[in-house]
């Protein structure tokens, strides 16, 4: 009698140890590890058995005591709820991101266009013989010869090619 009120007051502290545990994992070599800490890093989520505020998996609850409809461990709820907090923010991060990039397609798409428009426009004036001047270094004022008038209206095509889309 004497030696098995020791033992049975072993037993009991060993599964009261595991009861006060509030994580439990299996380590790398594959046995369950019990402790009041989260588990490091390296361990995958998929071997996190149990954690705060979390109810034991199915894969704890023995056959013969498991529910019909056990939940599957991709689908255990989570213990808190900042996973959906850090969630919407990611997901409110995402959509200013996506708003900003908005905004700098539609201004570079403005500028395209209004390049595209005063091109088209100093290119139609340019077909039309209207004669063009320019000032030089000196401040005088030069009129283009047929030579200068052909090299803007290179010019002018290659603008209205790269922004008139």
């Amino acid at each position: 009698m004497k030696l098995v009120q020791p033992l049975i007051a072993i037993v009991a502290l060993a599964f009261s140890l595991s009861a006060f545990a509030q994580w439990q994992w299996i380590d790398k070599a594959g046995r369950k590890v019990f402790s009041d800490r989260p588990p490091p890093v390296d361990v995958p989520e998929k071997n996190i058995l149990k954690q705060p505020g979390m109810a034991p998996l199915a894969a704890e609850v023995p056959a013969s005591n498991a529910p019909a409809a056990a939940t599957p461990s991709g689908s255990a709820p989570k213990g808190t709820g900042e996973d959906k907090e850090l969630a919407e923010r990611k997901k409110q991060a995402a959509d200013a991101e996506a708003a900003k990039r908005r905004q700098e397609e539609e201004r570079v798409a403005r500028a395209q266009a209004d390049n595209c428009n005063r091109a088209r426009q100093a290119k139609a004036g340019l077909d039309a013989g209207v004669r063009l001047s320019r000032l030089n270094e000196k401040g005088e004022r030069e009129f283009l010869d047929e030579a200068g008038r052909a090299t803007e209206a290179q010019r002018l095509q290659g603008i209205i090619d790269e922004n008139c889309k």
